[in-house]
């Protein structure tokens, strides 16, 4: 049954103040479990008695079984209690992460590496939770909490892993994470929301749906779309970046390549901030002004590399406009149907995922085919054409800021006979044409 007016303020009562602070933690955490192991590639290969090259195909089934999480497990919480879904999720990634310390083979490890990467799929649907229940005039608020906190998990995963494992060991490094997996899913029992979800849709119904969202709705085709260059360009920068530190000239240690990464902290700050602007402000203007941001400073990015302050100071502006535009999109994902948004995000973060995976395989091999200042220019064209789409396209979502909107009636008469009704599809919104792209 889909929650009313009168039925939704307990719920959303519900994810204030320690509780959004949980879900960031815990998106933070379940994020970061997908990481740990790169640093310690070398040292899982000796142990294993196995190449390099093998464990690290291994590691890559990780990000395969994150796109699994997005695609089967993320709808979960529309239907079902999501303090249980998420605390079984939890308690599952406790046991992978486990069973990862104690594989003796680089061929039983891979499989179990693909589990871990699909439920750490939870801060896809920690976000989801949170665009279902926190207040309509404070969602994208919310969700820049929650964006935050899956900021970290991807900053500290690798950080946080490559010093337990120094300290620990691998094996011991990964018990570490299991061992506060399993405290998180308990604790999901306690601090989020034991009722069943909100929607009458099956599960098998909802996963043939996916598909089909981006038919019915050309907000999600021009969200999806401006997400999937953006995030191609954000791991192409970082991927391109570490290559290009990593040759001649420059030739610098993985470990200090990787001191690099703290530039993205301003990320953590700049989700919070776009959160809050973006339920002031409507979410166009703030993705526009990330965007803006973002892509002069990766074009001066491919001019500056020779000077490591200039280099900083780029990437620092380049991850927090693409974060902040990143909780400002998704946010106008989320409000959709705000009563079941999981499967809208599950779609929206497949196609963002598939952009980010293509990005890292064009940066890695671009800086070798065309040189770092090339590959950075592409990136910040990427970043042009999203700006482009955000400007031109015309579909703007019903209860969004002043700025952003089109008021429409809610009558009968909007959808033709036999199609699909508000309940099933969500939210009603107007748009100039069917059209994903610009004008």
């Amino acid at each position: 049954m889909r929650i009313d007016t009168d039925t939704e303020a307990p719920a959303t009562a519900r994810l204030r103040g320690p509780v959004i602070l949980f879900m960031s933690v815990a998106a933070a955490l379940g994020t970061s479990t997908i990481y740990p192991m790169q640093p310690a590639i070398a040292d899982v290969a000796d142990t294993l008695g196995t190449q390099i090259t093998a464990v690290g195909i291994t590691l890559a089934c990780g990000p395969i079984g994150y796109m699994v999480g997005l695609g089967l497990l993320v709808p979960l919480v529309d239907r079902f209690a999501p303090g249980r879904v998420l605390a079984a999720q939890f308690g599952i990634l406790a046991c992978a992460l486990a069973a990862s310390a104690a594989v003796g083979t680089v061929t039983l490890l891979g499989p179990v590496v693909g589990l871990v990467g699909a439920c750490s799929a939870v801060g896809a649907a920690l976000s989801s939770v949170a665009g279902r229940l926190a207040p309509p005039q404070r969602r994208a608020t919310v969700l820049g909490m929650v964006t935050a906190g899956i900021s970290v998990g991807i900053l500290a995963g690798r950080t946080l892993g490559g010093w337990l494992a120094d300290e620990l060991g691998w094996r011991g490094m990964l018990l570490v994470f299991a061992a506060a997996c399993g405290l998180v899913a308990v604790c999901c029992l306690v601090a989020l929301p034991t009722a069943p979800g909100n929607t009458e849709r099956g599960y098998l119904s909802t996963l043939r749906s996916l598909p089909g969202l981006f038919v019915h709705h050309a907000i999600l085709r021009v969200a999806a779309l401006r997400g999937f260059l953006w995030y191609f360009a954000f791991c192409a920068v970082w991927a391109g970046i570490a290559v290009a530190l990593s040759e001649p000239p420059y030739s610098y240690s993985a470990e200090r390549i990787g001191l690099y990464a703290l530039a993205g902290l301003s990320g953590i700050l700049a989700t919070q901030i776009a959160g809050a602007r973006t339920d002031r402000d409507g979410a166009r203007r703030v993705i526009l002004v990330g965007l803006v941001l973002a892509g002069p400073a990766a074009a001066v990015a491919g001019f500056g590399l020779a000077n490591t302050f200039v280099t900083l100071v780029c990437l620092a502006v380049f991850d927090a406009g693409l974060f902040a535009a990143q909780v400002a999109n998704q946010s106008t994902v989320l409000a959709l149907d705000p009563c079941a948004p999981a499967r809208f995000n599950s779609a929206y973060m497949l196609v963002y995922f598939v952009g980010g995976s293509l990005g890292t395989a064009f940066g890695a091999t671009a800086v070798a085919w065309f040189g770092w200042p090339a590959t950075a220019l592409i990136t910040a064209a990427a970043i042009g054409v999203a700006a482009m789409i955000t400007v031109f396209a015309r579909v703007t979502p019903v209860g969004a800021a002043p700025d952003d909107i089109r008021y429409v009636q809610q009558s009968a008469t909007r959808r033709p006979p036999g199609g699909p009704s508000d309940h099933q599809e969500g939210p009603r919104y107007q748009s100039s044409g069917t059209s994903a792209g610009p004008g």
